[in-house]
């Protein structure tokens, strides 16, 4: 592991004021950890995401990511992205970036997935919007859900059924 930052290095390496890293932290915008005593703490992963030139902490996109699994299912992927705009338009929400990928829930080397994932992991994403768990990843959410924590991201899923493990399967 790389070196660990009390709040005030961390202020300092990135050359903002402690007040403003509290109010980047209480807004979502980065993910601090904390000790057992309480005590906020930062590593090399959030100095170098926060330095990073695609990192705008008072701008960051809400993001919609529809997916099917094949190319016949295309037709599936239009009344998905038609239902997430009902979705969002209901609950208020601007996207400013709409992803959507016809890959197999399983294969999480899926480019456009990836892409995002690495968006989310610089701060870049602020709410990722997603109409089942699933459309994300098939087995994993729980992984992925973290890794979006981490970034600052929260994920949003429409419909929140869930299936038994057998019925996923199917």
């Amino acid at each position: 592991m790389g070196s660990v930052y009390r709040i005030g290095e961390f202020a300092k390496r990135v050359g903002r004021s402690v007040s403003t890293v509290r109010r980047w932290e209480a807004e979502g915008r980065i993910t601090a950890r904390r000790l057992p005593s309480g005590q906020r703490y930062f590593d090399d992963s959030d100095v170098r995401r926060v330095l990073q030139p695609g990192f705008d902490a008072d701008r960051r996109k809400v993001v919609v990511y529809c997916r099917v699994s094949s190319p016949g299912q295309k037709s599936d992927l239009g009344s998905q992205v038609a239902a997430m705009q009902q979705f969002c338009l209901a609950r208020g929400l601007a996207v400013d970036e709409w992803v959507s990928e016809v890959g197999g829930g399983m294969n999480l080397r899926r480019k456009k997935f990836l892409a995002l994932m690495d968006a989310v992991d610089r701060g870049e994403v602020a709410t990722l919007v997603v109409a089942h768990k699933d459309r994300l990843a098939r087995f994993g959410f729980d992984l992925v859900e973290h890794l979006a924590a981490r970034g600052g991201c929260e994920i949003v899923v429409a419909n929140q059924e869930s299936l038994s493990p057998r019925q996923e399967l199917v």
